[in-house]
């Protein structure tokens, strides 16, 4: 059985609810994408889906729409998304078996 592009932990998801609904305006989900930084090359984006391309793969993710930009497909496979707090602060955990790297402060990654 072939991996599922993204998955969601109920935490991840119940925060992009919140997120959505709070924040969100008119946001037609949460937007995942890949950008070239940082010293190993790649990092995580997430912001809010103002529109859905054509090209885009959108996934429901226990309700919330998540929006994969195109490109990022290939970066995101089988990659598992949760949700931590703690008393320092709270932030979305990327788990992504495809991840061969990532940098000494966590910000990017290298496939």
């Amino acid at each position: 059985m072939a991996p599922s592009l993204v998955t969601m932990t109920d935490a991840a998801v119940a925060r992009a609810r919140h997120l959505l609904a709070t924040r969100g305006g008119d946001a037609e989900g949460i937007k995942l994408s890949v950008k070239p930084t940082g010293c190993s090359g790649h990092s995580y984006t997430m912001d809010f889906a103002r529109e859905i391309g054509p090209a885009d793969e959108v996934i429901d993710a226990g309700g919330v729409k998540l929006v994969v930009d195109p490109m990022a497909v290939m970066y995101l496979l089988g990659t598992r998304i949760d949700y931590k707090e703690d008393r320092l602060g709270a932030q979305f955990i990327f788990e992504n078996p495809n991840e061969k790297s990532r940098c000494g402060c966590g910000e990017s990654f290298s496939i």
